[in-house]
């Protein structure tokens, strides 16, 4: 077995007390060769043990400073380590012991490359946290638009009493979040931008000042990050809004000149080459104000351009506008008259030239009224197409039945002479035109009372109404042929009498009976003649109303507008003549053939 060794420090005492027994026997020497009193002797070994229990006491004080002092540390190392875990999230930290042993030296020799560990791990989270919330603050500052902000971290709070994952991953969602919201409104001012750019050469306006204006970091040109802040996007949206009004309001603008524009062209027959200066005009008519991309297409230029054209047509329209006028109102009147339709009355169209003149009218309304004026003219005129080509034949008809009637009164028809031979070819014609003058009339009367109640209107020829003119053809025609019947009759009277005063001449003859009864012929013969001469006449008046004769149809017209309530085919009162005739002449003769 081996010799026990003492502990160091008992090894240190018995040295200390063999060293002090040496020197107290040195001293004894001393005192004995001096010769010191034995009390003096007794208070210095008194002092000795006094300043030896000082000595002791204060390092023993030492002592327990420093070993309290060890506590401490170990205690605020077990405080700071615990605290540290409990600030990263962690409940332990693999490699540290669960519970310590030793002296306190060797318990904080063991927990702190842990803590150290430990530290270093909280320096690292607190510098993560910094940047997250560095960036978080930096976004937010630049969509709050703050334009000037401290990219440092410094001033960043970090709270050390929560440091862990989960905190972190708040921190960065909502750091994403903001880089997010972020782009968005980047990509919200690189829209409205483009919008500005877009409009202001639609526009012919300086884009990069109406940017500018807005904010100048907008301006790639000043080499600064861009405003993105609520206040930006409002004011980007409201300069976008009032470009998207102002080109709205010059579409507008352009679409009232562009209407003006085509109308006065076509009121004053422009020519194509004076046209295609402004096309583009017109071809904006036709399209919205989100189709409008073109750049300068509605700049202010182009429509000072075209008010000019405008006022300058405006000015020649002035003065064409009467000739215009006319022009439709010739256009009018010859499709009346060629239907034989009412023309307006020339004092109307006097009145509306004096406005003309005067300015107090619209122009595009009244050519407006006019154009509508021929269209319905044209309208009636078609409508009234089919009775009018009927109205010709029933005209020409008329015409040949008073040729005939007059041919057939010619005593000299039969006779060998030029062209005789072509009348009786016309004779027999007309005789087969005349023979369908009744069916004619009949259909013609047919269609115009059904063209009447079909436009609730009268049917007006030359301003007569045409079913007057028919009734009193028919009336004017039956009493014709009841007057010829009467004439007829009249002739054999007549021819009876003469036999029977031939006989009765020829039974007394003498100068005087001769006499009256020559009186008596002529007379008889004489009345009836006007009566004929008056009958032919009322048919060449109906012939005189042929399309080929419009002079004479219009006075005929005018005539009997004149003479309203009165027949248009006056009767002679022939009839009443003819029997007045023959009651003188069966009178004239009855005495003296009475018994």
């Amino acid at each position: 077995m081996g010799s026990f060794q003492a502990p160091p420090a008992m090894r240190s005492s018995t040295l200390l007390e063999t060293s002090c027994g040496y020197l107290l026997q040195e001293l004894q020497m001393i005192w004995d060769e001096v010769g010191e009193d034995q009390l003096e002797r007794e208070k210095v070994l008194l002092e000795l043990e006094h300043e030896c229990l000082e000595v002791y006491r204060r390092k023993v004080d030492r002592a327990n400073i420093s070993r309290a002092r060890l506590h401490q540390e170990l205690a605020e190392s077990e405080a700071e380590f615990t605290h540290l875990l409990l600030s990263l999230g962690e409940r332990s930290l693999p490699g540290r012991p669960e519970k310590m042993s030793g002296t306190l030296k060797q318990q904080l020799d063991s927990i702190t490359p842990a803590l150290r560990d430990m530290r270093l791990r909280k320096e690292e989270r607190v510098n993560q946290f910094q940047a997250v919330q560095g960036q978080i603050q930096k976004i937010s500052a630049e969509i709050a638009g703050q334009s000037e902000y401290d990219d440092s971290v410094t001033n960043v709070t970090v709270n050390e009493n929560d440091l862990s994952l989960k905190k972190l991953e708040e921190y960065q969602n909502e750091l994403q979040r903001l880089h997010n919201e972020k782009n968005n409104r980047l990509q919200q001012v690189e829209k409205y931008i483009a919008a500005v750019h877009n409009l202001s050469a639609t526009l012919g306006m300086e884009s990069s000042m109406i940017i500018t204006k807005v904010h100048p970091s907008l301006n790639e040109l000043c080499g600064i990050s861009k405003n993105i802040s609520d206040g930006i996007l409002a004011k980007l949206n409201s300069t976008v809004e009032s470009l998207q009004e102002e080109k709205q309001k010059r579409l507008e603008k352009l679409h009232q000149l562009g209407k003006a524009l085509k109308n006065l062209w076509s009121l004053m027959d422009t020519p194509y080459g004076d046209r295609y200066l402004f096309s583009h005009i017109i071809d904006l008519l036709s399209v919205s104000s989100a189709e409008v991309s073109d750049p300068g297409s509605l700049t202010l230029e182009i429509i000072q351009q075209v008010e000019a054209e405008v006022k300058r047509l405006d000015h020649l329209k002035a003065s064409k506008m009467k000739e215009l006028f006319l022009k439709k109102q010739n256009e009018l009147e010859e499709i009346c008259n060629k239907s034989h339709m009412e023309i307006p009355s020339r004092l109307e169209m006097e009145n509306i030239l004096n406005l003309i003149n005067s300015g107090e009218i619209d122009h595009a309304d009244l050519l407006m009224s006019m154009d509508e004026q021929i269209s319905r003219a044209k309208e009636e005129a078609s409508s009234r197409k089919s009775i009018m080509e009927k109205v010709e034949k029933w005209i020409l008809a008329s015409d040949e039945e008073r040729w005939l009637e007059e041919y057939s009164m010619d005593e000299k028809r039969y006779s060998v002479r030029r062209g005789a031979h072509r009348n009786l070819r016309r004779a027999e014609r007309a005789r087969v035109t005349v023979n369908k003058i009744p069916a004619l009339v009949d259909s013609l009367i047919a269609k115009t009372k059904s063209w009447e109640e079909e436009r609730k209107k009268v049917f007006l020829y030359d301003e007569v109404p045409l079913l007057a003119m028919l009734e009193e053809y028919n009336l004017f025609r039956q009493e014709r042929e009841e007057e010829k019947q009467r004439q007829r009759d009249m002739k054999k009277v007549q021819s009876q009498a003469v036999v029977e005063q031939e006989n009765f001449i020829a039974s007394r003859p003498t100068t005087s009976n001769r006499r009256l009864s020559n009186k008596s012929l002529n007379g008889g013969f004489g009345n009836s003649t006007p009566s004929n001469r008056r009958l032919s006449l009322s048919i060449q008046q109906l012939g005189s109303n042929s399309i080929n004769s419009a002079t004479q149809s219009k006075s005929l017209i005018k005539e009997g507008k004149k003479v309203q309530g009165k027949r248009i085919f006056p009767l002679p009162n022939s009839a009443s003549q003819l029997r007045d005739e023959a009651a003188s002449v069966v009178s004239t003769f009855s005495g003296p053939l009475s018994p």
